[in-house]
């Protein structure tokens, strides 16, 4: 497995390489005619790391995609897709460990990746996502105070992925995600938000996390972590039958990685819970009879 703090150096290292690069965002100066950005084709070596890169990934073989992918960026530092594919699969290898020390040093070398993506692309889908998904996993490691703030920096970057890739499932869940936690603040957490932090993310709705969630659902049925979380929102929203639905559909899947089969031992166990409740209401309905 790619050890993490190789995993931060080469970021570092790249991060380095694309220092005379503009910051993401950052705007053109009023002498300076800002040209469109133009994405050259890969050389052969570099394309074929990419191939490799992807191969990989559909047989859930992450730690040797990322490595794919760094091999890409050492000889193409600029890579986009690289980028952003090594920010999204660090997050994921990180988030597995339950070291903390481990989880940062993926997530800082997933932010480093991320940042780059978005300066190599500004107006990408992917990179705006990449960030999005490593500052909420950053999140969890970080004081209250920062933890705030990332929910809040994030913001930006995940309505910006929908907007520019509306068929992108993943960028929809991690939006629903949003919108729910942000919706669910502590009352600690909304007061410092407002006394210190200029107030709470705009426009946060639960019914905004269902509508984002279901959209994920529908755009890819098959795909069991979906429907997960939009049957836990439905739970929390005390919408049993919608919840015992989807979980339904989420049990009829065979789940394929390590991962999913949790998630799917998960969804059976809401099942049980759920239909042992209805059993008890309608018994209790009955008895009053």
């Amino acid at each position: 497995m790619l050890h993490p703090f190789r995993a931060v150096a080469s970021a570092l290292l790249l991060s380095l390489w694309l220092a005379g690069l503009p910051e993401a965002g950052a705007q053109p100066s009023p002498k300076t005619v800002k040209s469109p950005v133009v994405v050259p084709a890969p050389e052969p070596a570099v394309a074929e790391l990419l191939v490799q890169a992807r191969k990989l990934q559909a047989e859930y073989h992450e730690s040797e995609a990322l490595g794919k992918y760094e091999q890409a960026l050492s000889k193409a530092p600029a890579t986009y897709e690289a980028l952003w594919q090594a920010a999204v699969l660090s997050v994921r290898i990180g988030s597995r460990y339950t070291d903390e020390t481990r989880k940062s040093a993926y997530f800082a070398a997933a932010r480093l990746y991320a940042n780059r993506a978005l300066v190599v692309q500004p107006d990408g889908a992917e990179g705006h996502y990449a960030e999005a998904l490593t500052l909420a996993n950053q999140a969890n490691l970080l004081t209250a105070r920062g933890r705030l703030l990332a929910y809040r920096e994030m913001r930006s970057h995940v309505f910006r992925a929908t907007e520019l890739r509306p068929d992108w499932a993943d960028a929809w869940q991690l939006l629903g995600r949003w919108h729910y936690r942000v919706d669910h603040y502590s009352p600690l957490e909304r007061v410092f938000s407002r006394l210190f932090l200029g107030g709470m993310p705009a426009s946060a709705s639960t019914f905004m996390a269902i509508d984002a969630l279901r959209k994920a659902h529908e755009l890819e049925p098959k795909r069991i972590q979906f429907a997960y979380d939009l049957a836990r929102v439905h739970l929390n929203r005390s919408q049993e039958t919608r919840a015992t639905a989807v979980l339904q559909e989420a049990v009829a899947l065979t789940p394929v990685t390590a991962d999913e089969l949790e998630i799917s031992r998960r969804c059976r166990r809401l099942l049980e819970q759920l239909n042992r409740r209805l059993h008890r209401q309608v018994h209790r309905r009955l008895k009053r009879l």
